[in-house]
């Protein structure tokens, strides 16, 4: 009996042991980890960026909470708030791809409208310079032959943005060559106008 209880004392302190070893939630933490980049991926530190830092917070806390853990005694781990954390934070990161997907196509669409003005303004103002007076000052011509030159260019540059799903940066460009286009077109039609008030009344037949 006694022998009994010398060899069985050191198995079930064992068990008690393996039993008090708490092992991080590796697969909740992979698939939260997962959900964030699957979140940053449709977009959501540009289209929800206050809510994907938040995410990134929750990240960064559920890594100092394992590593906190795993810097204990095996007996006194526990990842039950580690657990906590990741189960919130893979939700919280469905919703946000969620949220930025929806946002990210809105701004596709303003993006889009946003070209569209801007290259019609841009053809207005095309339209315009083939009108544009022949008088002394060539130079003033010239210029802004190449300014109109220079926003048929720039419209590259929107659908370069585009291509690239930089819908904000490609609706700022666009917004900036359709005003741009339309002070180019302000100057034109002054010029039109100074043409057309100096010309000499027709001679009345007799």
């Amino acid at each position: 009996m006694k022998l009994t209880r010398q060899i069985l004392g050191p198995v079930a302190l064992a068990v008690v042991l393996a039993a008090g070893c708490a092992k991080p939630p590796t697969e909740q933490i992979d698939a939260a980890e997962k959900a964030v980049a699957e979140a940053r991926q449709s977009g959501a530190a540009t289209y929800t960026a206050d809510e994907y830092a938040k995410l990134e917070g929750t990240l960064a806390a559920l890594k100092k909470e394992v590593g906190e853990q795993d810097a204990k005694f095996a007996l006194f781990r526990d990842y039950g708030k580690a657990e906590q954390l990741a189960a919130s934070m893979k939700a919280d990161a469905e919703r946000v791809k969620t949220e930025a997907a929806k946002k990210k196509e809105e701004a596709k669409a303003a993006a889009l409208q946003a070209q569209q003005v801007a290259q019609e303004a841009v053809k207005s103002t095309v339209d315009l310079v083939a009108q544009a007076p022949v008088g002394k000052d060539r130079a003033a011509l010239e210029a802004i032959k190449n300014d109109t030159e220079a926003l048929k260019a720039s419209l590259n540059q929107v659908q370069i943005a585009i291509d690239k799903e930089d819908y904000p940066a490609a609706q700022t460009q666009a917004k900036a060559i359709h005003e741009k286009s339309q002070a180019v077109s302000a100057e034109i039609q002054q010029a039109l106008a100074k043409v057309g008030k100096g010309k000499p009344a027709p001679a009345k037949k007799k």
